[in-house]
């Protein structure tokens, strides 16, 4: 009974994994498209062609292509908290935040070079996240966000995410601090790298934000 209840696990865990495939496959195809046509010239079918699959399929994931592209924060955000889990009990909870945060934002580190075809990704991207239409869902993914990382984050420090006010501190401040660098990191000219800039912010933060 055991191995059956184990292999039931599993099978649970392969099939959210999918899930979590599929709907990166649409989240990046949409943002793919947004940015070459333009927000007003991609369609549903569109975005569901160039992801090789059907209508319906997409319908099943988002209601539209604003909710498709938002729901690449919250996927991140996800991989943040795991990532956090993932880390040594031993180090010391901001150094966990932002090597779980680098991670997903800037794997690798960067080297500050950019070449012309990032950089007009870069300016498109900045176009398109100045959407209206896509304003309302990020909110939602930012609050989806939170609530993900700081649950995260409770267990981490042996909190109460219902009752205790510093897990869902935290993460507000994680996931404010995360979108200042990326913002600055867009507005740059010439461009920033992202991986020192996270360090910086998080140190920052962790310091206690001292007056410069």
């Amino acid at each position: 009974m055991a191995d059956m209840t184990a292999e039931g696990d599993v099978g649970i865990g392969l099939r959210e994994r999918k899930k979590r495939e599929t709907r990166l496959a649409l989240n990046q195809a949409t943002i793919r498209l947004c940015i070459e046509r333009g927000w007003d010239n991609v369609t549903v079918e569109d975005i569901a062609a160039a992801a090789n699959v059907s209508v319906r399929t997409f319908r099943n994931y988002f209601s539209s292509k604003a909710e498709a592209i938002a729901a690449g924060h919250l996927e991140r955000a996800l991989r943040i908290a795991e990532e956090l889990r993932a880390r040594p009990g031993s180090e010391p909870l901001w150094d966990s935040i932002v090597n779980a945060v680098q991670a997903q934002f800037a794997p690798g580190g960067e080297t500050g070079a950019e070449s012309p075809g990032a950089r007009r990704w870069r300016d498109a991207l900045r176009l398109l996240l100045a959407e209206p239409a896509l304003q309302g869902e990020v909110l939602k993914a930012n609050a989806a966000a939170q609530d993900e990382l700081a649950k995260a984050v409770a267990e981490r420090t042996g909190t109460d995410v219902a009752h205790d006010l510093y897990p869902r501190l935290v993460a507000a401040v994680v996931g404010a601090g995360s979108a200042v660098a990326l913002e600055h990191c867009l507005r740059a000219d010439p461009p920033i790298p992202l991986a020192p800039l996270l360090r910086e912010v998080f140190a920052q933060l962790a310091a206690g934000l001292p007056v410069p």
